[in-house]
């Protein structure tokens, strides 16, 4: 990890503590404190982040993506600890792909190739399922794609 990854990584998580609501730019906004109260992590390690004086470890990480409501894999990449390489998405199924066969996604790998939490994945295939043709059955069965 360079300062050039803290500092692009603390600027990027800034932003988007930001945009959750979160006031961290007044002394007595509370935002940090609520973060980390949310998060179950210290206030120290939120404050140390966005002073640039040093990267989260793993958990601090982990519990700041689920509160942020962002991948842990956009956490670790944009951190500069690991690349879209090092942590590739799950590989489309052949009916995603020009020219594939005739698999169709499922809405569990929809939800995981997307990086929906766990969590909220019963959710987002209900959603998500009612918009699928009449024809489609529950999720976990081949569903078609759009593009199908």
């Amino acid at each position: 990890m360079t300062t050039s990854d803290l500092e692009q990584f603390a600027a990027w998580l800034e932003e988007l503590i930001r945009r959750r609501g979160y006031d961290i730019d007044s002394p007595r906004g509370g935002g940090k404190s609520r973060l980390a109260d949310e998060a179950g992590v210290h206030r120290a390690a939120i404050t140390r982040l966005l002073q640039r004086q040093s990267m989260p470890d793993l958990e601090t990480t982990r519990r700041l993506a689920h509160v942020l409501q962002v991948p842990v894999r956009e956490m670790l990449i944009r951190s500069g600890r690991l690349t879209e390489e090092d942590l590739p998405l799950p590989s489309l199924p052949d009916s995603a792909r020009p020219g594939g066969a005739s698999r169709h996604l499922t809405l569990e790998e929809a939800a995981a190739g997307l990086g929906v939490p766990p969590e909220q994945r019963e959710m987002f295939m209900r959603v998500a399922g009612q918009f699928l043709p009449e024809t489609s059955v529950r999720p976990g069965e081949r569903t078609p794609l759009a593009s199908d």
